[in-house]
């Protein structure tokens, strides 16, 4: 079983930078890609960038100048960097991780953080 809870949303002025975490519980092992995806209101949940066990990252058109995803194996966790915050960037954002080996199939969700920007 894997758990992902997620931190780091806030209020931010446009312009300013954050950094989400999703921190995972189980093995690390038995988790493939990470992704995060996010939610405004009124919007579908959109994914906004992937990474897999070995580091490699891919990013929505949409963000891919202003966002940065990593992950460390080792510490369980995910991050997302965000740079250059717009107001378009309002909405919740969700850590998910897909499972792989004796997990294979299951997909795990965190319960979001917010992040509102605006002046």
């Amino acid at each position: 079983q894997v758990q992902l809870v997620e931190s780091g949303g806030g209020l931010v002025q446009p312009g300013g930078s954050l950094r989400l975490s999703c921190a995972a519980s189980g093995s690390m092992f038995e988790i493939s890609v990470m992704a995060w995806y996010r939610q405004a209101p009124g919007k579908q949940r959109e994914l906004i960038a992937s990474i897999t066990s070995d580091g490699s990252p891919d990013y929505s058109d949409s963000v891919k100048a202003r966002f940065t995803i990593s992950r460390d194996n080792v510490k369980k966790m995910m991050f997302l960097q965000i740079d250059n915050l717009e107001p378009e960037d309002t909405a919740v954002y969700y850590c998910k991780a897909d499972g792989t080996r004796r997990l294979r199939g299951r997909i795990f969700w965190g319960q979001g953080t917010q992040v509102t920007v605006s002046s």
